[in-house]
């Protein structure tokens, strides 16, 4: 899972892991000296408005002269797409610009909306001083959004100091939950020209009572980073504000902006749908070279296991970064960002005060320096996670390395777009596998990203928590016809099947709290006026939304205690919630018994026995997305019939062979499982190459099917390739697999069964409660504990489910579990993909080099570091002895 983005109006607390077995060292602030601490505060200073005032003799020369003298003073010539963007935007066309990082997309749309306006300015110059005039500036025009504050920051300043040089009469200016009350002070009493903003911050503009007269001069706005919204709520609450600002200016101008995206028709489609203005998609095609290679280590163990390959590579990454100027070392988890970032520096010492470390853990104050760091060059290298993927421009970054897999093609070619971040530039990035696998991962992700492969995203369906919250911000920001906003919110494509009823519920719920919470005021959060228009009654409801406003929720943790007394630790809820009383789970190498959960704690006792579920704890992982896995799949295909063409397909080759030697390749269409007995017991291992979030459900929803007919207790283990089912007892797993244990039907039903569906849904309907308003977060400064909101969300649950089952955000719950938490579409898929699937069903005489890794992932949750390794050594010897026999 990535990190979240960044939010607007408070920071996301960093995702709490289960304690490793050896800790990471806690993040530091990064060394340097006093000069290198001078030289970066000078070089990139905070944001901040510049005086307004232009040359006047520059002023008057035609604009297409002094954009043309522009780009000839940077030995620039603007590209195709650009030239076709700005001609678009100047006859009033609307568009989505796909463009690779780096390219000049915010130059495309930037000087675009300036030439659209140049002819039109209105300002004139009223004071002369020695050849500068200061003037009116124009009202507030390009609304440009961002999904994050450090992106805005750049940007904004990249805005300013161009329209400066062009002699532009146009202000540029920051809002964001970082602006100071000066600057949104100055801002109230007149707004920039350009006004750079996030989803959040846009919410927050619409409930001013002036809204659309402060934005009734808007021509453009453009939404930079659309790939990182369309796929969750942040980027829905950016259409209910298109919706709204589309129809206060009818004549409105939207262009978003994208590198790594699939399904483009799609996106424009969701972005543009309010739109009245004519609709068009540029693509900005350039030679510019993407380089993807990888790390070959010198030996290749035929049994992998996870993570242990990495660190072997250090020496060898270190040769490498000391070769380019600056790099950035990307890793997909915030404990490997730290062990990445101590081994360098052991390794290199003398790298002191040029290395660094960046992760949405630390201090905003040390990843604020690490970034101007990079932006002047003075760091040689940055170890980092999904926290640098997002679009600021670092010039100096020559290469990039990406730690395990990038488990999607788009987040590698995300990556890969941080070097050579100019036109013109080659990106380069290299692949640093950390277990023999993800050579098989590295060379499938080099063919996709050759053949543009890249993933799609979807959009959210009718978030109804996200409607709540909107209909009460536009009450305040001037009320409402009830008429005439469904209408607008049905322009907005995640509501373009909005009913009536659902709208009629939605407002019922604002106005009156719905059916269990109508005696309550607090919950009458807005009225129907004598005018017909719905506005929000109280001064103190409406400091309560404002101070709540955006749905950025973070994954919470929960305390681990006995139920005799004493803590044993802290994991992630999200592992928990989906266990039932009774499951036995290991943590810090105990099998523990969980007995319930409640006020924010898992209640555990220790188990008599180390059988039974024992889901292996997942952390932050990222699944492999299914462009991938289906290059990865092609990619074997190919080795099952004896071709080894790409370098990292060599080097693995020896344990491809012996995986075909002693059971069997997956491939396109073939469907590979494996029946093992051991002293552990009995042990059935299949590989779907569904990712590992699928693995979790498909390896219960299997255990839970097969032990209907015949009772039964099952480990599992999963990675990205496959999982593993162990039982006590042997299973007829030919037999099951014949009788229809893949079918897809009364897949939601089973998928529910097999899991604690009533926990996930109360832990989702948390979430949801807090984006409806139904829990307040608290003021500034004074926010509510999680358990106060767990408290507080889980009350309104339980009163929902008793007294008002019809309540639309009961069900919203009920859905995200499916979607969201358990990836239901995906195990669907998977399923529909399995059936068709000729089935090779094999029975090794010991765990083969797929197997293995499963294996070894499942103890790793049983025994502490020092006895696994010793263990992983015994099997590693006793399997090698009988791979050469």
């Amino acid at each position: 899972m990535s990190e979240p983005a960044d939010p607007d109006n408070r920071e996301v607390p960093p995702p709490t892991a289960m304690p490793e077995r050896r800790r990471a060292p806690r993040p530091r602030r990064i060394p340097r000296s006093r000069e290198q601490q001078a030289r970066l505060d000078a070089r990139e200073p905070a944001f901040e408005p510049l005086p307004f005032a232009i040359d006047e003799d520059t002023a008057r020369r035609p604009f297409a002269d002094k954009l043309h003298a522009w780009f000839e003073a940077r030995g620039w010539q603007p590209f195709d797409f650009q030239r076709e963007v700005w001609r678009e935007m100047e006859r009033g066309a609307s568009g989505l610009l796909h463009a690779t990082t780096g390219a000049g997309k915010t130059w495309a749309v930037w000087f675009g909306a300036l030439a659209a306006l140049a002819s039109s300015a209105s300002s004139v110059p009223t004071v002369t001083r020695k050849r500068a005039a200061v003037t009116q500036p124009e009202p507030l025009t390009v609304l440009w959004i961002t999904p994050m504050r450090a992106l805005a920051a750049d940007t904004a300043r990249a805005l300013q100091s161009s329209a400066t040089e062009l002699a532009v009469p146009w202000t540029v200016g920051l809002r964001t939950g970082d602006t100071s009350s000066a600057e949104r002070a100055r801002q109230n009493r007149r707004m920039p020209s350009a006004l750079i903003t996030t989803p959040e911050s846009l919410s927050l503009i619409l409930t001013r009572a002036d809204a659309r007269e402060v934005l009734s001069h808007l021509k453009f706005v453009i939404v930079d980073e659309w790939h990182e919204l369309l796929g969750n709520k942040r980027g829905t609450q950016t259409q209910l504000a298109l919706a709204r600002l589309a129809r206060w200016r009818p004549e409105l101008q939207v262009w978003g902006l994208s590198a790594t995206l699939g399904n483009l028709p799609f996106a424009a489609e969701v972005l543009l749908a309010p739109v009245r203005t004519p609709r068009v998609s540029v693509h900005g095609k350039l030679p510019k070279a993407l380089i993807v290679d990888t790390v070959i280590p010198e030996t290749i163990e035929r049994f992998p296991w996870g993570g242990h390959m990495g660190m072997r590579q250090v020496e060898a990454v270190a040769d490498a970064i000391g070769e380019a100027h600056t790099s950035l070392v990307f890793t997909n988890t915030r404990s490997q960002c730290e062990v990445w970032y101590q081994a360098l520096l052991e390794a290199r010492p003398e790298w002191a005060g040029a290395i660094a470390l960046h992760h949405g853990s630390l201090d905003q104050e040390v990843r604020e320096w690490v970034e101007r760091g990079l932006k002047s060059g003075l760091l040689k290298v940055v170890v980092c996670t999904s926290s640098l993927d997002l679009g600021v421009d670092f010039l100096p970054v020559e290469r990039v390395f990406q730690i395990g897999s990038p488990k999607g093609v788009a987040r590698l070619m995300q990556r890969a777009g941080r070097s050579g971040h100019a036109p013109g530039r080659p990106s380069r990035v290299t692949i640093v596998p950390t277990h023999a696998l993800e050579l098989v991962e590295a060379a499938a992700a080099r063919e996709a990203v050759e053949k543009r492969q890249i993933e799609g995203r979807e959009t959210p369906e009718k978030p109804f928590d996200v409607l709540v919250q909107h209909l009460v911000t536009v009450a305040i920001g001037g009320g409402f016809d009830a008429r005439e906003l469904y209408d607008e919110i049905r322009t907005a494509y995640a509501y373009r099947h909005l009913t009536q009823n659902e709208f009629d519920w939605a407002l019922g719920f604002v106005e009156g709290g719905g059916t269990a919470l109508r005696a309550y005021p607090d919950y009458h959060r807005v009225v129907r006026e004598s005018d017909g228009l719905y506005r929000v009654p109280r001064e103190d409801l409406v400091r309560r939304h404002r101070n709540n406003v955006g749905t950025i929720v973070a994954n919470g943790t929960l305390n681990v205690a006995y139920l005799a007394g004493g803590r044993i630790g802290a994991i992630e809820e999200s592992f928990v919630s989906r266990l039932k009383p009774g499951d036995i789970f290991t943590f810090g190498g105990r099998a523990l018994e969980l007995i319930r959960v409640q006020d924010m704690t898992a209640w555990v006792k220790r188990a008599t026995s180390g059988r039974g579920a024992m889901p292996q704890w997942a952390g932050s992982r990222m699944p492999l997305s299914s462009e991938l896995a289906e290059a990865t799949l092609t990619m074997l295909a190919r080795a099952a019939d004896g071709i080894y063409n790409e370098p990292e397909m060599r080097a693995v080759r020896p344990l491809l062979e012996l995986q075909q030697r002693w059971s069997a390749l997956p491939e396109p269409g073939v469907l590979v499982a494996e029946v093992l007995k051991s002293r552990e017991g009995h042990h059935f291992f299949c590989y779907p190459f569904a990712g590992r979030t699928a693995h979790i459900g498909l390896g219960a929803l299997l255990a839970w099917r097969v032990a209907r007919e015949k009772p039964g207790t099952f480990s599992i283990s999963m990675n990205d390739y496959g999982f593993e089912l162990l039982s006590a007892q042997p299973f007829d797993w030919a037999a099951e697999l014949d009788s229809g244990l893949l079918s897809p039907e009364e897949l939601d039903h089973d998928i529910l069964a097999s899991l604690n569906s009533s926990e996930l849904s109360k832990r989702r309907f948390r979430e949801i409660a807090r984006v409806s308003g139904l829990v307040f977060q608290g003021h500034p400064g004074q926010q509510k504990s999680a358990r106060q909101l767990q408290a507080s969300s889980g009350l309104f649950y339980d009163i929902f489910r008793n007294h008002d089952s019809g309540n639309l955000l009961l069900n919203q719950a009920d859905a995200e579990v499916l979607l969201q938490e358990l990836d239901a579409k995906r195990i669907r898929s998977a399923l529909e993909r399995m059936n068709e699937s000729r089935l090779v069903l094999t029975r090794p005489k010991k765990p083969t080099p797929f197997a293995f890794p499963l294996i070894v992932g499942r103890l790793r949750e049983k025994v502490s570091t020092e006895k696994l390794a010793d263990r992983v050594e015994r099997m590693l010897a006793e399997l090698e002895k009988a791979a050469r026999t």
